[in-house]
């Protein structure tokens, strides 16, 4: 047992600079968090379920970090600050690291019938703070979601994705290697997912609708005027010509 502790912290000291020992990282509420939902699921699994969800709610409590009983954890597991939500049917495999803000939901189903509604997060996978990773989906194995992202479509293995909604993109320096090191906060990634060049992109996309739509009014007009007999007067026609 103790050498299982001893591990599982030496392993977020290997992904926090942090800490200077391995008691101070036992004051964080990541780790607090986990422990008590070790013990709220072992409850979950015994269908003790209002006293699986008591434990819950202590731990949201102290923590600010909220694990639904339900949800099933691997090895490793590190949660850097607070204020993550992970939900019933989650299922995040060893050694992932998710920071702060995080939240995999789920989908509501319709018929109202329980069954997998939340992500799949593999080994060794990175969420970015504030990501919102969001259905029955699956993030592959040594991915990264970059800070912010909005995931809602399966995620290939050793894939980095930002932006809403997330794509993938390429991380500086080239594809992401075979076996690679541990990047925190997770996603050194291209200009082109730059908020200033997603701005101009925006703002270009608007334009077409807008150009777009000047043809359309343009069009009926057009129409109703060859229907009345009537000319095109200089400012329909220099609108035309603009666009």
């Amino acid at each position: 047992m103790f050498s299982r502790l001893g591990a599982y912290l030496d392993s977020i000291r290997a992904r926090d600079p942090a800490p200077h020992s391995r008691a101070e990282i036992m004051l964080y509420p990541g780790v607090w968090a986990l422990g008590m939902h070790r013990i709220a699921h072992r409850l979950y699994s015994g269908q003790n379920f209002f006293l699986a969800r008591c434990v819950n709610h202590l731990s949201r409590f102290l923590t600010a970090i909220d694990i639904h009983p339900g949800a099933t954890i691997g090895r490793n597991f590190f949660i850097d600050h607070g204020f993550v939500v992970i939900g019933e049917t989650s299922l995040i495999g060893d050694d992932v690291t998710i920071y702060q803000c995080v939240t995999l939901g789920g989908t509501s189903p319709d018929n109202g019938v329980a069954g997998k509604r939340h992500p799949t997060i593999s080994d060794g996978a990175i969420i970015g703070s504030g990501a919102q990773v969001l259905g029955p989906i699956t993030i592959g194995r040594r991915s990264r979601v970059g800070a912010n992202a909005v995931v809602t479509r399966d995620v290939p293995e050793g894939t980095t994705v930002v932006g809403i909604p997330a794509r993938a993109t390429t991380v500086e320096g080239g594809a992401a290697p075979e076996a690679p090191r541990f990047v925190p906060y997770g996603t050194p990634c291209t200009e082109a997912f730059d908020p200033a060049t997603q701005k101009m992109e925006i703002m270009r996309c608007e334009l077409e609708m807008m150009r777009k739509r000047l043809d359309s009014l343009l069009a009926d007009q057009d129409l109703s005027t060859d229907r009345d007999g009537l000319r095109r007067g200089p400012v329909e026609q220099d609108l035309r010509d603009r666009a």
